[in-house]
């Protein structure tokens, strides 16, 4: 079966062709004719693109995406809906929230366990805007993702400076926007500071938004944030960013006044104040602005590659 990795040349600031090129030479030399190409993006969207030339032959291939949660995102896109392709993640990336659901960054970047790797069927939702895997969220944290590249464009103003202005810009403006947000026969309406519709746990570069969250259990884990003042968002968000905010299936007891959970399979959010204003929205690390969001389940929709390791402690 043919590999193929899918480069985002730029991914974590740095180009990383000519490193992964060496260490797949490395690894494919302890193994027996192992058979891999090297393809490399050249603009946004190409990663999907490419993803979806080599899906759509009918063989069977493993996609790997080399770069952040953002390029896992258009391989997912890409790949999806053919049955006879796989997607795997080598983590070179920023963030690389959706391999902390399986395994450790170290795992991920051993390429002779990935070349090796094992198959997995998982959950996928879709939306407006293409597929995902992990998270759907708007509010304050999207707002804070979506505004970073304003701030990368300063100079000398690199990636965690220019998410600490993101932060300190967005914690000084209005902090909540009113919602509906409706979860298969359930509505609320509400003044929400964020809201995470979630297949796996974790997004924002390591916040745990459902520690208990399934990948293959049909369901999306739905966490909203409600409006909460300056001080009480120091004593939460801490506790939301190390899945401290839930256990047994239900928000813990001295949060129930600040987040709400609700288990559904389809989620529609819509802004329901400013109706002309957007709000901020990520998708797997995926920006964009929008007035109505949807996200549904896709049932084992989606499957993946692991490495060997990771893969057998399942």
């Amino acid at each position: 079966m043919r590999s193929v990795f899918i480069v985002n040349p730029v991914a974590g600031g740095r180009n990383i062709s000519d490193e992964l090129a060496r260490r797949l030479a490395q690894a494919a030399a302890t193994l027996e004719n192992p058979d891999y190409v090297i393809t490399r993006t050249t603009h946004p969207g190409h990663a999907r693109e490419l993803a979806e030339s080599y899906a759509r032959t009918g063989e069977p291939i493993r996609l790997f995406a080399v770069g952040g949660d953002g390029t896992l995102n258009e391989v997912f896109s890409g790949a999806y809906p053919y049955k006879n392709a796989a997607v795997g993640c080598i983590p070179y990336g920023s963030g690389n929230d959706f391999l902390r659901n399986f395994g450790t960054k170290e795992e991920f970047l051993d390429l002779t366990d990935q070349l090796m790797g094992e198959e997995l069927d998982i959950d996928l939702f879709r939306t407006e805007f293409g597929v995902g895997a992990s998270i759907a969220a708007a509010g304050l944290d999207a707002k804070i993702a979506y505004d970073i590249p304003r701030f990368r464009r300063i100079p000398l103003c690199g990636g965690e400076t220019a998410y600490k202005l993101s932060i300190l810009r967005n914690i000084l403006g209005k902090l909540d926007r009113r919602l509906k947000i409706s979860m298969d026969n359930h509505t609320i309406v509400s003044d929400c500071l964020l809201t995470a519709v979630c297949n796996g746990g974790w997004y924002g570069g390591g916040f745990h938004a459902a520690p208990e969250c399934a990948m293959d259990d049909g369901l999306l884990d739905v966490m909203v944030v409600r409006k909460i003042g300056l001080a009480r968002i120091a004593r939460v968000l801490p506790l939301y960013q190390k899945g401290r905010h839930f256990l047994n299936g239900e928000i813990v007891p001295k949060l129930r006044d600040a987040i709400d959970f609700h288990r559904c399979r389809r989620v529609e959010i819509e802004v329901a104040d400013h109706r002309d204003k957007p709000i901020a929205i990520t998708i797997d690390g995926e920006c964009h602005t929008t007035t109505k969001l949807t996200v549904e389940m896709l049932p084992m929709a989606g499957r993946i590659v692991l490495p060997r390791k990771v893969f057998s402690r399942l």
